[in-house]
């Protein structure tokens, strides 16, 4: 394959995975305490593509991808259960294989009177036990994340960041887990708001300008192929025209 087209072709490799983070990214623009994805470009060489001269042809490549941990508006609700954080940090629950964290403060009350997210994952405390409520009283935050019901004190929203964000994986639903990383360092600055929900870092416009963007790229690799193996083609008629 031509130099020309192995670019092209790598060039619409990058553009793919980067159509499916943008679609991603749109998707989850109403998506509660969602934060935008991002590709992170790198460069390489492929051994066979080193020209006699030592030089040789070198391809983008979406190495990986980065989150961008910026925080959403937080948006009145009304409802006291709706909790979101000012500042760094993440709400700490327990998800079916482990500690999860996220910054979607939709919480509701089971039937037991445990606080639980919309997965019914339930929402842990300073101690890492979960909060036990009534499901009956009036359940109220202060900014430091202690919740009381009918003025007792019932426990502390653990609010947990971390020095190194990038070992937080997402894993759907605006959950992220921190892999084998025990540490669950106390936020410092962080604060607790009632009735308000955290929206989705993702510009809708810009995600949508971005993704046209893309779009009109991939179609002009496209159309560098097809040129391409057109005149591919036209060299060997010729070539063959030659030698009759």
């Amino acid at each position: 394959m031509d130099s020309v087209s192995v670019i092209a072709a790598s060039g619409l490799q990058s553009r793919m995975q980067a159509l499916d983070l943008v679609a991603n990214n749109l998707a989850n623009s109403t998506t509660g305490g969602f934060k935008l994805d991002q590709e992170f470009y790198s460069l390489f060489t492929a051994a066979e593509d080193e020209s006699t001269d030592g030089s040789s042809t070198r391809l983008p490549l979406i190495d990986k991808q980065w989150t961008d941990f910026s925080q959403g508006v937080l948006a009145p609700t009304g409802s006291p259960l709706d909790f979101a954080i000012s500042g760094r940090g993440f709400f700490a629950v327990q998800g079916p294989a482990g500690k999860l964290y996220t910054r979607n403060g939709a919480f509701q009350l089971s039937t037991s009177g445990r606080l639980v997210t919309s997965e019914g994952y339930e929402v842990l405390d300073t101690n890492g036990q979960p909060i036990q409520a009534s499901s009956k009283g009036s359940v109220e935050v202060s900014a430091n994340g202690s919740v009381s019901e009918n003025g007792k004190a019932i426990g502390q929203l653990q609010v947990a960041d971390f020095t190194n964000r990038a070992v937080l994986q997402k894993v759907g639903n605006s959950y992220f887990s921190a892999g084998k990383t025990d540490a669950d360092p106390a936020a410092t600055g962080a604060t607790v708001v009632q009735g308000k929900i955290e929206n989705s870092n993702v510009a809708p416009a810009e995600s949508a300008v971005r993704l046209v963007g893309l779009m009109r790229q991939f179609e002009m690799l496209q159309k560098a192929i097809s040129i391409t193996t057109d005149m591919n083609k036209q060299s060997l008629t010729e070539v063959a025209r030659v030698g009759a």
